[in-house]
């Protein structure tokens, strides 16, 4: 999602339009310097010097035949690309929906065709190839969605022309291939998601020099070899990194430690093996309580008219395990703590070290051959909200100081070799028995086991008189209850049939009332069979 700016030199924002496109969004202003301001100042003159300064004109030629040639060879059964044409009224490409250019140069700056839902969950996607895509050549493109399409074809390797790349999203679509190794050439980039296409191979070494990535999301492909070191050496600004699903193999490397900004590391659903690091406690986000940021976003520049430049802050949005389901997060992305190692083959204890992550809100452990006990500081965590260790080989007791978790709406220690009695709490208790399953020699509630020592409370003698006496009370009122209703049918019957045995007119009146009752029940009856006669002459009836 995309919040369109405009900005000077007063760093105030107020919203704005462009490539015939107008934002959602109310108007914002403010200090621009949401991102750290060396970090949005180097954006800031890098995007100064890569543009080329010159008379005012629109669309440049070559860029508008790029991209009729990338429609021609799309069906686009929405009309999404209606305004997209060769007739005069039409030549101006910066005017079609999901372009921007800039106001200087006329350079295709922006490409937005990501496909939205109409209503419910229906989409409106592009399909075909992705390949003409690469004749959009300029360095001043610095955003481009494509996301939720049926694009197809190998991930096309020109990246190397597009050096001002800040948004990159080609999630949701049919791409295959290998990671182009001219990704490196994106050192601006900050979000990269190809999340959810047919990708393979393994990471291009190239990729550790876009240093400045804060999103990568990978998820969902078929990636292998082993997690590289660099992830941590050298993106390091990273505060949201998903490899899930997929099939990388070999250890978590220690270096995954030095990702002080993570929020959100999920390596779920591959093949590692090893042990979990005991490093964990170095990823400073999870740690210590930073700036209350509810999303994840990230400036970009699209025009410049004169001294004033316009551009605007998307706001990154990812699928994430919570409580035991997936949902999609975009405006409160920011705010989660999370940790995913689930449905690996990790191996060894939790390091006791993982209870120092005092921002934590979620830790999903399950699916993996992890043993020993629950740490005995998990308590530290007291934010946590959903904890998950299920299918593991976790052995000892629950522990005591588990009972302190008093934000914990979500556990699974199932299947597991749990031991022991379940510490009483009114959190643990609240919990569904299932959540303890697979666990044999655990007892107490919420279980049906019992724990031995455990024992009915005997009642005191005076404690049963007075149970005695409330059924007591209880039957005898049932009893006069139903005296008092067979008493009172008695005399209402006496009654009225005494009243219609002495007066005649009554008498007369009620029997009346029964025989015109009955000849209404019959005509309605006879009716009913002529009107079924007519409908099914043929019937046997």
């Amino acid at each position: 999602m995309t919040h369109f700016l405009e900005f000077n030199s007063s760093s105030n924002a107020t919203a704005t339009s462009f490539g015939g496109r107008t934002s959602m969004y109310p108007t914002t202003s403010g200090p621009i310097s949401r991102s750290p301001m060396t970090r949005n100042l180097f954006i800031f003159l890098s995007y100064w010097f890569l543009g080329v300064r010159g008379a005012k004109f629109r669309c440049i030629e070559r860029e508008r035949r790029a991209l009729l040639q990338f429609k021609e060879d799309l069906i686009d059964d929405y009309g999404v690309l209606s305004s997209w044409g060769g007739k005069e009224e039409k030549r101006d490409c910066c005017k079609w929906i999901g372009v921007g250019c800039d106001n200087i140069t006329g350079h295709v700056t922006l490409l937005d065709l990501h496909s939205s839902p109409v209503y419910e969950d229906r989409f409106t996607p592009l399909i075909g190839p992705i390949s003409y895509i690469c004749n959009i050549a300029g360095e001043v493109l610095s955003f481009l969605d494509l996301s939720n399409n049926l694009l197809s074809g190998q991930l096309p390797n020109c990246f190397m022309d597009w050096k001002g790349l800040v948004v990159l999203n080609l999630a949701n679509n049919n791409l295959s291939g290998k990671i182009p190794s001219s990704v490196g050439s994106l050192f601006l980039l900050q979000t990269l998601s190809l999340h959810n296409n047919k990708l393979y191979g393994e990471l291009p070494v190239s990729l550790k020099n876009c240093s400045m990535l804060k999103f990568l999301d990978l998820g969902e492909n078929r990636l292998s070899g082993e997690i590289p070191a660099w992830i941590g050496e050298s993106l390091s600004s990273l505060m949201f990194l998903s490899l899930q699903s997929n099939e990388f193999i070999g250890s978590i490397p220690p270096h995954i430690c030095q990702l002080r900004n993570i929020r959100i590391l999920d390596l779920s659903l591959n093949n590692i093996t090893g042990a979990i690091p005991e490093c964990l406690n170095n990823l400073t986000a999870m740690v210590l309580r930073g700036e209350a940021e509810t999303v994840i976003d990230n400036l970009y520049l699209t025009k410049r008219r004169g001294a004033v430049f316009s551009g605007g802050y998307y706001i990154n949005k990812a699928w994430v395990g919570w409580k035991g389901r997936d949902y999609e997060f975009e405006r409160n992305l920011g705010l989660l703590r999370v940790i995913d190692f689930s449905g690996n083959n990790l191996s060894g204890e939790i390091p006791e070290e993982i209870t120092g992550l005092l921002e934590l809100v979620a830790l999903n452990l399950s699916g993996n051959n992890l043993t020993g006990v629950i740490p005995q500081k998990i308590d530290h965590l007291k934010l946590l909200e959903s904890l998950d260790l299920s299918r593991n080989h976790f052995y000892g007791a629950i522990p005591l100081t588990m009972a302190a978790l008093n934000f914990l709406s979500c556990l699974n220690v199932s299947c597991n070799n749990l031991s022991g009695k379940i510490p009483s709490s009114t959190q643990l208790q609240s919990f569904d028995a299932s959540a303890f399953t697979g666990n044999p020699a655990l007892c107490g509630l919420p279980v049906t086991q019992k724990c031995l020592g455990d024992v009915d409370v005997p009642q005191s003698p005076a404690m049963n008189d007075v149970i005695q006496d409330n059924q007591k009370t209880v039957h005898e009122f049932s009893m006069w209850f139903y005296i008092g209703m067979e008493n009172g049918f008695f005399v209402f019957f006496i009654g009225f049939s005494g009243a219609l045995l002495l007066k005649h007119s009554w008498r007369h009146g009620y029997f009346q009332f029964l025989d015109e009752s009955l000849e209404f029940l019959c005509l309605i009856l006879r009716a009913h069979r002529a009107k079924q006669k007519r409908l099914h002459p043929n019937s046997c009836s």
